[in-house]
């Protein structure tokens, strides 16, 4: 009996996209083997570690010892908030200055082209690259200009892509949400006054494309809205993560089993 092709749609949520590593963690001790990887914004940063071969271990360090001033510069530039250049330089590091063929498990980074309107899904090249591009919160941080495009977040256009994996090839979609609205306190920030305005306006697209997922998890992260909060609770974001997805166990395997049964 062949194992059904699992494949996992890691959403963007900025900080709040940390609960990824809690859900990794959870399905690496089930033994859980991702065929498919498919993310946005912090998302495709947490397919991307994992892609190369960070196990959730090496990438809970990561997160928990990451500071704002190892990927802030702050800038006066007209298109961001932020220029990137350390952020750029810290995904790079990150991921070893690899590229897409280099990754264990085959990885896709959605971003979203401000100029045609369209999602991009990069697939070769160098990591670092398709990252930038997708953690670019619009007015945050600059856009990746490549071409004639103009790159920004891919949770824009495609917050959890669902869809990515399933074209990928997976039988089994895990879609992991941590834009979770309810929970969320005050705005403090530009940052959670950008970050709340697209959550909002982006609700009913989420729910209708996560609606095509076998499985959703949605870690009730949204009391860590603001970036300076989520950062001071990095265990508690993991932590999160890893309780929403274990209420989720024994459905996944249910569905794996109900897969190589069909087989």
């Amino acid at each position: 009996m062949a194992k059904p092709k699992i494949g996992l749609a890691l959403g963007s949520g900025g900080a709040k996209g940390f609960a990824h590593i809690g859900v990794l963690k959870v399905l690496t001790e089930a033994e859980i083997e991702i065929d498919y990887l498919a993310g946005s914004s912090m998302g495709a940063l947490a397919c991307a570690l994992f892609g190369i071969g960070h196990d959730w271990r090496t990438m809970y360090k990561m997160a928990t010892t990451f500071k704002r001033q190892h990927f802030l510069d702050f800038s006066l530039t007209k298109l961001g908030l932020v220029s990137g250049d350390k952020v750029t330089e810290l995904i790079k590091a990150l991921t070893h200055n690899k590229r897409f063929e280099d990754c264990h498990i085959p990885v896709s980074i959605v971003a979203t082209d401000l100029i045609s309107g369209q999602r991009v899904i990069f697939k070769s090249g160098y990591l670092y690259e398709a990252v930038r591009a997708s953690i670019s919160i619009p007015g945050i941080f600059a856009p990746v200009k490549r071409g004639k495009q103009v790159l920004v977040d891919g949770g824009v256009i495609d917050r959890v892509p669902v869809t990515v994996v399933k074209e990928m090839g997976a039988d089994v979609t895990i879609a992991v949400d941590v834009s979770s609205y309810y929970g969320r306190t005050d705005v403090r920030s530009i940052y959670d006054v950008i970050m709340n305005s697209i959550d909002i306006m982006q609700q009913q697209i989420v729910t209708l494309q996560e609606s095509s997922a076998q499985i959703v998890i949605k870690p009730p992260v949204g009391q860590y809205l603001g970036s300076t909060r989520a950062l001071a609770s990095m265990e508690n974001i993991i932590k999160i993560g890893e309780e929403s997805a274990r209420q989720h166990l024994p459905d996944i395997k249910r569905l794996i089993k109900d897969g190589k049964e069909r087989s």
